[in-house]
């Protein structure tokens, strides 16, 4: 039995406050808008899309009247439990990625994660304090807002918020943040998808974008500290 101080999203239940609020054609109509201009962004600037993710997101509540709770941006209650249930979610599912998807996917494609661009990390403290910035403020919570919390909330806007509605707003979503990484090569896309899904049931789970942002920073931290200590880490066989 589920501890009532530990809120459980029902996927039926995803964003239907804000679906209620902006449910007539002409939102719906919008809400379409939103995801065009989005998978544009995703497809066309390959360079920082969350930016002006974020931009277009923010007008959309403005003109909807809304705050940013409508995409799932709620405090997390109890704090410390729920804080460190993410991290051993999170701990567990790095390990599974090093021993199971990285590997599979380097095998399958014969390549691996390409992780140029974090070149002269190792043993630099400078720059991983840098990228550690980066990690928890850009990375984190900028893309957990959009990928997490807005994209989905207007999918469900378009299609509704049962059940069928959720998994698909997860899994376009999640595609969708799996494509700007595409610098990281076949293997990078596809680790970021599985790290959106997991992103993604910790949103679900807990009811709020800050479960995923925490379980993003704190993947993101692992990988960044590990590069810095023992140089690119690859899938374990």
């Amino acid at each position: 039995m589920t501890s009532p101080t530990t809120p459980v999203v029902d996927a039926a239940a995803l964003e239907q406050q804000p679906r209620r609020r902006s449910g007539h054609r002409g939102w719906t109509a919008v809400a379409a808008v939103e995801l065009a201009i989005a998978v544009g962004c995703v497809v066309f600037d390959q360079t920082v899309p969350t930016l002006p993710l974020l931009a277009v997101a923010a007008l959309g509540l403005a003109a909807r009247r809304q705050g940013v709770g409508a995409i799932g941006v709620r405090a997390l209650t109890p704090v410390r439990r729920v804080a460190g249930q993410v991290l051993a979610f999170t701990g567990v599912w790095t390990l599974l990625q090093l021993a199971v998807f990285l590997p599979l996917a380097e095998h399958l494609t014969g390549t691996r994660q390409d992780v140029s661009d974090f070149a002269g990390l190792e043993g630099n403290l400078g720059k991983l304090f840098v990228l550690l910035g980066l990690s928890w403020t850009l990375a984190a919570a900028g893309e957990e807002l959009v990928f997490r919390g807005w994209i989905p909330t207007r999918i469900t806007d378009l299609v509704g918020a049962g059940r069928v509605g959720v998994a698909l707003a997860v899994l376009v979503s999640s595609a969708l943040f799996a494509l700007i990484h595409t610098e990281q090569g076949v293997v990078g896309v596809a680790a970021t998808f599985f790290d959106a899904i997991f992103f993604s049931g910790l949103r679900l789970r807990y009811g709020s974008v800050w479960a995923s942002w925490l379980a993003h920073g704190l993947n993101n931290t692992f990988g960044l500290v590990a590069f810095f200590l023992v140089g690119p880490v690859a899938g374990l066989w």
